[in-house]
């Protein structure tokens, strides 16, 4: 009787075409999601938007949490001067940056207060004792705001450029402050958001007082 002998190296050519059948799945998969990298956290036009999702309980410490307290009303006072400007200001550059602050800062302050929200704290915090503005928070006194009021043209310019340098240098220094020692991812981007553009407009509001 003949005996038959199995034809050589057939089972591991099976298994090298089971193990190519695995990597094409896989290299497949990965194809169909891969795009989740590239977009996630990002809107149509390209944007980074994560800084405005709501973030997961837990993901935050006090820093955090008093970060996002001072900034809302700092921000709030910073609209009210730009609005102001509308009516009062006589030079281009002012009224352009008054433009852009209340289009950075009002998508901001909505997104701050929902995570004070998510984080269940409250929105405002109590000013500490003895604390005053014109100091590290840049904060107008109810006697600047109204003086502001008063102003128009050229007045008006030079008074809102210097009042904003301070304010916007408060902010820089409460997002820097975040930056080092919060937790929450959203957070620390948007202060690094807040730190670079108004650093920027600090710049451009010197650049006036320079010609005024």
């Amino acid at each position: 009787m003949t005996s038959f002998t199995r034809p050589p190296h057939r089972e591991p050519l099976r298994r090298a075409a089971a193990t190519g059948v695995t990597a094409a799945v896989v290299l497949f998969l990965s194809a169909c999601g891969g795009n989740g990298d590239d977009t996630s956290g990002r809107d149509h036009g390209g944007h980074d938007s994560s800084a405005s999702a709501a973030p997961e309980a837990g993901s935050f410490n006090d820093a955090d949490v008093t970060f996002a307290q001072l900034m809302v009303p700092h921000h709030e006072q910073a609209l009210q001067m730009a609005a102001l400007a509308g009516a009062r200001a006589s030079d281009t550059q002012v009224k352009d940056i008054a433009a852009k602050i209340e289009k950075a800062q009002d998508p901001e302050i909505r997104t701050l207060k929902g995570w004070l929200k998510s984080w269940k704290a409250p929105t405002a915090m109590e000013s500490m004792p003895g604390m005053d503005h014109h100091g590290g928070d840049g904060m107008m006194t109810g006697t600047d705001m109204k003086r502001l009021e008063d102003m128009k043209g050229a007045a008006f310019d030079k008074a809102f450029a210097e009042m904003m340098v301070d304010h916007h240098n408060g902010a820089i220094g409460m997002a820097r402050d975040e930056q080092r020692h919060g937790e929450n991812t959203g957070a620390v981007r948007m202060a690094g958001d807040i730190v670079e553009g108004q650093s920027a407009e600090v710049a451009q509001l010197k650049g006036i007082l320079d010609r005024l």
